[in-house]
């Protein structure tokens, strides 16, 4: 049977580890994420994992002791933060381009400078491209609940990608809440047993990683990592789908939130997500007809499904934690992808972006309840008078 357990984020992810029991970690502390490998290594000191646990000198070397171990059989698990993913930056396009399993719990924290060690996107967003399967989690529950699902994922034969499970640095990573943990046994059976098809150690099979790679190859292992991806699509779906008969889930691509007679809807990721739930709420109680809409899979980017879900709507907006700066607009990464999106499969409304919470700064109720607003004005009168702003800028 499983039990609730009072957690905070990253003791969930280190719960979820433990279950797993991977053979090789490897990692480097950094705040908000420090925690989560703390907690594992107690993990390996007191016996009640076979892990390698492998210290290493920084984020660089801990996603290079990975990709080796990965490369040569084994399942492999790390976590990190913002700066330290940015010094992984080389180590992590060759990780999905070596094709290598490796699951990562990555606290969303702001990316220097100024230096800063509180929760915004811009750490996932940046990695947005390299290749990796990126997943977002609104609580302790469902981070614990991702990672257990990434293995299986990242491990597929059709897939064979790494995989990083998102929440946010403090609120959630630091935040107790309650957690249901399912038995040991349950979670090792879901994952399985890791049965590597292309080990560099299997001497009767000689291989090769990592070698030089001309424009007589790149190009055609650049397509097959598109096809990694979007297989990665339809597997993400399946995964999710026995994880729900499993343990009485309901895992998706995305959350809809009483988003199916709504007029206007909010789009937003991570742990705003659940504050938001609460203001639909409390403007459903005045007879408003809004929803929202909780992405999950970030990569690969359901944008089909998207358009689908949101289609019937008169106006959104979407609420970003990250700039891209230069973009269109200077707009967020997922609002930018959402607007594309609908637009490549015909989907004609009125879209505005929020930017908000940059640095860790507080989204209060108050300020999601004017973005709803705003929208409701704008389904009204057709006019968006401003695609971006900046939620709480001085």
């Amino acid at each position: 049977m499983s039990k609730f357990e009072a957690l905070a984020g990253n003791e969930a992810v280190a719960t979820a580890m433990r279950q797993i029991n991977p053979d090789v970690v490897a990692a480097y502390p950094i705040t908000p994420q420090t925690s989560t490998v703390q907690t594992f290594a107690n993990y390996v000191a007191d016996g009640l994992v076979d892990t390698e646990f492998v210290t290493v000198e920084s984020e660089h070397s801990a996603m290079s002791a990975c990709v080796g171990a990965s490369a040569a059989g084994a399942r492999v698990m790390t976590a990190t933060s913002a700066n330290g993913l940015a010094l992984m930056w080389e180590i992590v396009y060759i990780a999905a381009s070596t094709r290598c399993p490796i699951v990562m719990g990555l606290v969303n924290r702001a990316l220097s400078g100024p230096i800063n060690i509180h929760c915004d996107h811009s750490d996932v967003m940046g990695m947005r491209d390299s290749g990796w399967i990126i997943l977002f989690s609104e609580n302790g529950q469902e981070a614990y609940d991702n990672l257990i699902q990434a293995v299986r994922i990242a491990e597929h034969p059709d897939v064979l990608l790494p995989v990083a499970v998102c929440q946010d640095g403090f609120i959630t990573s630091h935040g107790m809440e309650r957690v249901e943990i399912y038995e040991d046994a349950d979670v090792r059976a879901f994952v399985g047993e890791y049965r590597p098809q292309w080990s560099l150690l299997d001497l009767e099979h000689p291989k090769t990683y990592g070698p030089l790679d001309f424009y007589d190859y790149y190009y055609e292992h650049k397509r097959q990592q598109v096809e990694a991806m979007q297989h990665a699509h339809r597997v993400i779906q399946e995964v999710a789908e026995a994880f729900n008969r499993t343990f009485d889930r309901d895992y998706g691509l995305f959350e809809p939130y009483r988003l199916e007679d709504a007029e206007v809807a909010v789009v937003v990721a991570n742990s705003t997500a659940g504050t938001a739930k609460v203001v639909v709420d409390r403007l459903r109680e005045e007879g408003l007809k809004v929803g929202l809409l909780k992405p999950r899979v970030f990569r690969p980017f359901p944008a089909e499904e998207l358009a689908e879900a949101l289609a019937h709507l008169k106006a959104v907006a979407v609420m970003d934690r990250s700039i891209s700066f230069g973009a269109m607009g200077n707009a967020g990464p997922l609002f930018l992808e959402l607007a594309a999106a609908l637009a490549l499969r015909g989907v004609r409304m009125p879209m505005a972006d929020y930017v908000y919470g940059l640095g860790g700064r507080d989204i209060l109720p108050r300020e999601i309840e004017s973005v709803y607003r705003d929208m409701l004005r704008v389904a009204e009168t057709g006019q968006v008078e401003r695609m971006v702003t900046y939620l709480s800028v001085r």
